[in-house]
């Protein structure tokens, strides 16, 4: 879902970078050719090393920022935890994207044994191809090793290779439309979910199904906290999405070019802890992997996420 607004921004972008692009090697040509020997003017010295800097960036963008993984620590409160308890550590991680040769899943279960989840939720988009599965199933059995694993699908997982068992024998527990319970410390806590095809009626019969105490997790591939029924916000903790990456490609100071939201911007990467006045935290990540098909694979200011949510009582704030 490519938005006017969203459209324009990357035609500028792209305008701009294939123009500086575009002088800088006319500037050249023309010295070859007429053969200077006059020093370089400081207009030319400018544009020269704003192409030489764009190279750069593309250079750290497909090669380094892509491998690079974050470990965001993030906490958020919750008043269905008992006074004293130790809290609740969830990673959320999403957006793998898996191809048929591993770029960070091999490292991923390494990276988050340290940080000692109580669980571990996948919020969709698991491969960029079905060559790609054996790499993230791999990774996602490594992963339900250290703890207990919810997933629920993505929009490259419905409307790509649908029908394959992509969870099949990882240990994972997929939601669709259906909730889990686990036990922390004595508290109960409670995992609903559903695939990004089912939307808002999955949602609901989701919530329906949670019984008891203890807060509440919703997992959901897209950052739409409207899809959380108004009957149902108040007995939700935290909506943890993906879909977005960040924007995958990103500016210093501005954020996202492209989201592919009907939100746009508004809900692009990190915490609200309001969800637009909705009475409950969302959290979106800016995933692991890189968008399939035509989409270059690069990112840029949006580094993969590994994002450790500690839910804590009020009083631990």
């Amino acid at each position: 879902m490519v938005q006017n607004e969203e459209l324009l921004r990357v035609l500028l972008f792209v305008g701009i970078v294939s123009t500086v692009f575009a002088l800088a090697l006319l500037v050249l040509v023309r010295r070859i050719l007429t053969r200077r020997r006059t020093s370089i003017r400081n207009w030319e010295r400018c544009l020269l090393a704003l192409a030489a800097l764009g190279l750069a960036c593309m250079a750290y963008g497909r090669w380094i920022e892509p491998r690079w993984v974050e470990v965001t620590r993030t906490r958020i409160v919750s008043s269905r935890l008992p006074p004293g308890h130790r809290g609740v550590r969830l990673v959320h991680l999403s957006d793998i994207h898996s191809d048929p040769e591993p770029l960070v899943e091999t490292r991923l279960a390494r990276l988050i044994a340290p940080l000692q989840p109580d669980l571990i939720v996948f919020t969709g988009d698991c491969t960029n191809s079905i060559e790609g599965l054996p790499v993230f199933q791999q990774c996602l059995g490594e992963l339900a090793k250290l703890a207990p694993v919810f997933v629920v699908r993505g929009n490259w997982d419905t409307s790509h290779h649908s029908g394959d068992e992509r969870f099949a024998g990882t240990g994972a527990i997929e939601l669709d439309g259906s909730s889990a319970t686990i036990e922390v410390a004595g508290t109960p806590v409670h995992i609903a979910g559903a695939a990004f095809q089912s939307g808002e009626f999955a949602i609901h019969r989701a919530l329906s199904s949670v019984e008891g105490q203890g807060p509440l997790i919703v997992l959901h591939h897209m950052p739409y906290p409207d899809l959380i029924p108004p009957g149902f916000a108040e007995r939700v903790d935290l909506m943890c999405a993906g879909h977005v990456h960040g924007g995958q490609v990103a500016l210093p100071f501005y954020g996202a070019l492209l989201t592919l939201s009907k939100y746009g911007k508004r809900f692009e990467r990190g915490l609200y802890p309001d969800a637009d006045g909705r009475g409950f935290s969302l959290y979106v990540s800016r995933g692991i992997g890189m968008e399939g098909g035509s989409v270059p694979r690069v990112r840029f200011c949006a580094r993969p996420e590994i994002a450790l949510l500690e839910l804590v009582p009020a009083a631990a704030r």
